[in-house]
């Protein structure tokens, strides 16, 4: 099942996406739901519309945080000089940063080197603490695609990354939640990441230094996740550069496409 928040009219309601690919009888369309997914049982209103003339907006807006994976592909952490850590590298980004599909990433005036970061993301669907491994999958909601924007030389100067990642606009989240994907499945996901339609990164979830379920019981080692909350789960090699009038876009296997432009920052 994929679950999406779109606009028609009013405000943000949750759908369930019936694409053409799924052979269902309604392809192409939005069966509308009553209710939050995340937080309780849903039932469908009868109504459906077409994907087509709805705008589709981030999937969830974390109710408390987002917990950001960072060098969890080997190759991205030499790319930029480091080695892969011993334990997952923590950091946080504040809700306020999230933004849907089409909607701009705002390139800041404090920052010369933005860069993309593809990843997949994990959305949680019950409040959790100290999960075993073992049971990861059982807090998991599902998954969306993510870009991790990033302020590369602020990175680099502050020492510490709130800033650096934590600007408006700066973690793009969409097209929607898969939440037919298992966990097994979700290592082993094909993540592309293109800029104006170029390839920039290739890579499957395979390649992380450390997995989903490890990620998850790490992460709840320390912090109470709530549903709703995501955890990215780090990017592979090939992240880059764009600027205003740039259009980056993630896609992952069995998820879909994430797309957003890159504007100024208007003062």
């Amino acid at each position: 099942m994929r679950v999406a928040r779109f606009v028609a009219q009013g405000d943000p309601t949750y759908g369930v996406v019936e694409l053409a690919e799924d052979q269902g009888p309604h392809p192409e369309t939005i069966a509308v739901v009553s209710g939050d997914p995340l937080a309780g049982p849903v039932h469908y209103t009868g109504e459906r519309l077409a994907l087509d003339d709805v705008r589709l907006v981030a999937p969830v807006i974390p109710r408390s945080k987002i917990v950001g994976i960072g060098r969890n592909y080997a190759d991205h952490a030499r790319e930029l000089g480091n080695e892969p850590p011993a334990s997952p590298l923590v950091f946080l980004k504040p809700n306020t940063a999230v933004v849907g599909p089409d909607e701009p990433i705002v390139h800041p005036a404090e920052t010369t080197d933005l860069h993309y970061e593809g990843e997949l993301a994990v959305v949680i669907g019950r409040i959790c603490r100290r999960v075993p491994v073992e049971r990861a999958g059982d807090v998991i909601f599902g998954y969306t695609v993510a870009n991790d924007v990033t302020c590369r030389d602020l990175q680099k100067t502050d020492g510490q990354w709130t800033r650096a990642k934590g600007f408006d606009s700066f973690c793009p989240l969409g097209p929607w939640i898969a939440t037919h994907i298992d966990l097994e499945e979700a290592g082993r996901l094909d993540l592309l990441t293109s800029l104006n339609d170029e390839p920039v990164q290739a890579a499957n979830t395979s390649l992380m230094v450390h997995p989903i379920a490890e990620l998850v019981s790490w992460v709840t080692s320390f912090t109470t996740l709530l549903p709703g909350d995501v955890i990215l789960t780090g990017t592979p090699a090939g992240v880059g550069r764009m600027v205003p009038g740039d259009r980056v876009s993630v896609t992952i296997s069995g998820i879909g496409t994430l797309s957003n432009p890159v504007v100024a920052e208007d003062l």
